[in-house]
């Protein structure tokens, strides 16, 4: 982990620091938690992110059964 500091509007912090209490952990927690939630929603952390880096010229969905059956 790193530590780091940012500067926040007033209302904010009482909202981090208000969840913070609600949920019984420290506004850093909370925080992370947030910026895990962003990143899994901006595709950061998606399979989309990686899509194509292993595509095959030969073998395409369509062919599923001839590739896993023998069938042609």
């Amino acid at each position: 982990m790193h530590r780091t500091q940012v500067i926040i509007d007033d209302k904010h912090y009482a909202f981090l620091k208000k969840k913070a209490e609600q949920e019984k952990k420290s506004i850093s927690q909370v925080l992370r938690e947030i910026i895990e939630s962003y990143s899994r929603k901006s595709d950061v952390y998606s399979l989309l992110s990686v899509s194509g880096i292993a595509e095959d010229t030969e073998c395409y969905g369509k062919d599923h059964d001839k590739w896993l059956y023998g069938k042609k």
